[in-house]
């Protein structure tokens, strides 16, 4: 997109790093309601790539020049929008609701429902947005600039909200527009700037001690098949994994304990 054009919406697209205007974004939908876009957005863990389509998630790669083994994530701004998608039991919806209740960014790896499948595009998407088991993460309370988006694209437009962290692979952005690496910023069609709204979130961390991504809980099997449930069995296997530690950690911990009965913790194993 020529970032000094005016849309076909009339919106200026002269200076593509904005600051957020504390609501619906209107330029970043502007871009990602059309095919190939890709933008910067803030979350509550600092910055992010959007994209949403094949063509998007193509120059997401490349820009980050990342490894594809790893699930695609997949941002949900509504929980109604996470049923449709994602297979779920009675105990991992519940999880979810006490997560979107409490406003605690949630990601579970888990598989997708045959018909969601059919609903994405014959464009090459079903292969970046998923790992070779067919999951992805599907994440919920990410943070109000990116939930709103997410939710005004599958709702209005019928378009997917896929994230990477907006750094160079490895590499932390630090929750500032400023650390997002030149070669993402080079990139992006937009960049929504809100360092405010990012360190508001851990308000009494450093650079050095703010956590820099979600939580991640595996919800599936090593073969991408949905964990049984437990109905307050011991000692169920498979069951779930927290395999990512990161933000408000405890708070997610002590949730499972209240949900499942067993649940293992195994911070990088599916790294």
């Amino acid at each position: 997109m020529n970032n000094s054009s005016v849309s076909s919406k009339g919106i200026n697209m002269s200076s593509k790093k904005i600051q957020w205007n504390n609501g619906l974004q209107p330029e970043a939908v502007e871009i990602l309601s059309h095919d190939g876009g890709m933008i910067v957005c803030p979350t509550k863990v600092g910055y992010i790539i959007m994209t949403s389509d094949a063509q998007g998630l193509e120059r997401k790669f490349e820009a980050k020049q990342r490894n594809r083994n790893k699930p695609g994530v997949v941002l949900c701004g509504s929980l109604e929008q996470l049923k449709e998608l994602a297979q779920l039991n009675a105990e991992i919806e519940a999880l979810y609701q006490r997560h979107w209740d409490q406003d605690v960014l949630l990601g579970c790896i888990l598989p997708w429902k045959e018909e969601a499948v059919a609903r994405i595009p014959d464009d090459g998407s079903k292969e970046l947005m998923m790992d070779q088991r067919g999951t992805s993460c599907f994440v919920i309370k990410f943070g109000k600039p990116g939930e709103i988006l997410a939710k005004e694209l599958w709702e209005k437009y019928g378009k997917f909200s896929f994230a990477s962290s907006a750094n160079p692979s490895g590499k932390g952005n630090r929750g500032l527009v400023e650390c997002i690496g030149d070669r993402i910023e080079a990139r992006a069609d937009l960049i929504i700037s809100a360092n405010d709204y990012v360190k508001s979130i851990q308000p009494n961390e450093t650079e050095q001690t703010r956590y820099e991504q979600g939580v991640m809980v595996s919800m599936v099997d090593e073969n991408g098949k949905l964990i049984p449930l437990q109905q307050g069995q011991r000692d169920i296997t498979p069951c779930p994994v927290l395999i990512r530690k990161g933000l408000e950690v405890n708070k997610i911990m002590a949730m499972m304990s209240d949900i499942f009965t067993t649940w293992d913790y195994r911070h990088g194993n599916y790294y």
